[in-house]
């Protein structure tokens, strides 16, 4: 709100606005006096020739004298005063009477003192309208993000109608554990169009090696081998997996937020938590894990291909994320309707739900390449490397 400043800035504004005011208004108040009579004259001349009845006539003054005075008085007035015009000519005579009475000065100490009055309502009712602008788009928001869970759940319905086979049996030894765990990056590979035939996602040539670099950089603020372990390590042991928990166990978002926090982040745990709440009762934590693993993997296949770290390993990164993802999920369709479902809650976490319709349909679109293939691709990778049987992966890592 304006300080006591500008509100006597205002103030003064309005004073001198008053003063002319109030000079039309006398001015006004001496010509409707002035039409008044000549309109009476003019309607008993008229009465003379058209030898209209008296009682037409005093009805066509006292509506000229209503069109009148609507000029000078607010329409509640006007509603009071034409419930009975026989005391408009006496109304007329004594606002012009205490204009006259009060006198200029008196007038403005009046207007001065109402005005500051009407300033602050005035100024209070604009900062109520605001609040209720600030309402409006929250409600308009969370309408938005409930139309966002509506296109998240068809995404999954329609993954889970596409076809794959039955889960098989792997041995710890099983040669399909290395293709089984570059394909836990599938999806992202693929809207990548990187390569998914072995560890490395690209051709080692600079114009690419610099794509990844920067690509990992912008896209995760990873820079080297120490902030990719770190990051590889928190997906696979907490990730999202344990902020849905958190989320889930939330009476409010207010629980969530820790000192200092913005309002940007503290809209951010609102729409992560109005997320959870709505969820919750039919999918668990443990869905996340495919969203988890699967960065973690593509992280580990980048982190090679750079450099960063050895081939051994990466391979020993994603031997521990092929187990994580074949106990906490059943198959490729689990498996990428997990991937959505944590990729709609980063999206909203980030506010960036403009995006996140399109965002799913990439996703969805190159999970349906990964189990069915098209015409412009090989049969599905996934499709070629059946799930692994959950109730016989059960070797340490």
């Amino acid at each position: 709100m304006p300080d006591i400043e500008e509100l006597m800035k205002r103030a003064e504004a309005a004073r001198d606005a008053a003063s002319q005011q109030l000079k039309e208004s006398m001015e006004k108040s001496q010509k409707i006096a002035e039409d008044i009579e000549s309109d009476a004259e003019k309607a008993a001349e008229q009465q003379e020739v058209e030898e209209q009845s008296s009682a037409n006539i005093d009805a066509a003054n006292q509506q000229r004298q209503v069109e009148i005075l609507g000029q000078l008085f607010s329409p509640e007035t006007m509603a009071q005063m034409a419930a009975n015009q026989e005391l408009i000519q006496a109304e007329v005579a004594r606002q012009v009477s205490n204009y006259a009475a009060l006198g200029v000065e008196g007038m403005m100490d009046q207007l001065f003192g109402e005005d500051m009055g009407i300033i602050s309502a005035a100024l209070e009712t604009l900062a109520m309208e605001e609040e209720d602008d600030e309402d409006e788009m929250q409600e308009l928001d969370q309408a938005r993000e409930e139309e966002l869970y509506q296109v998240l759940e068809n995404k999954l319905a329609w993954l889970d109608t596409l076809p794959e086979s039955e889960p098989i049996h792997y041995t710890k030894e099983d040669p399909r554990w290395g293709r089984f765990g570059i394909l836990l990056s599938g999806i992202i590979s693929t809207v990548n169009d990187h390569e998914l035939s072995g560890m490395d996602v690209e051709e080692h040539i600079p114009v690419l090696e610099q794509k990844i670099v920067s690509l990992v950089r912008r896209s995760w603020g990873i820079n080297g081998r120490s902030e990719l372990l770190d990051t590889i390590h928190y997906l696979s042991q907490e990730g999202y997996i344990l902020r849905y928990q958190a989320y889930c166990e939330a009476e409010t978002p207010e629980e969530l937020a820790e000192e200092g926090m913005d309002e940007e982040e503290l809209a951010s745990i609102s729409r992560g938590w109005r997320f959870v709440q709505h969820f919750k009762d039919r999918y668990g934590p443990n869905f996340l894990i495919g969203w988890d693993v699967g960065r973690a993997a593509m992280l580990a296949r980048w982190g090679y291909y750079l450099g960063w770290i050895t081939e051994g390993e990466a391979v020993g990164i994603l031997w521990e994320l092929s187990q994580k993802a074949a106990k906490g999920l059943h198959s490729w369709r689990e498996f990428a309707q997990s991937y959505l479902f944590g990729g709609m809650m980063w999206k909203l976490l980030c506010g960036d739900g403009a995006s996140a319709e399109s965002y799913l349909g990439y996703l969805a679109d190159a999970a349906t390449d990964l189990l069915t293939g098209n015409s412009d691709m090989d049969e599905g990778q996934w499709r070629d490397c059946p799930w692994p049987e959950t109730h016989k992966t059960e070797f340490n890592v």
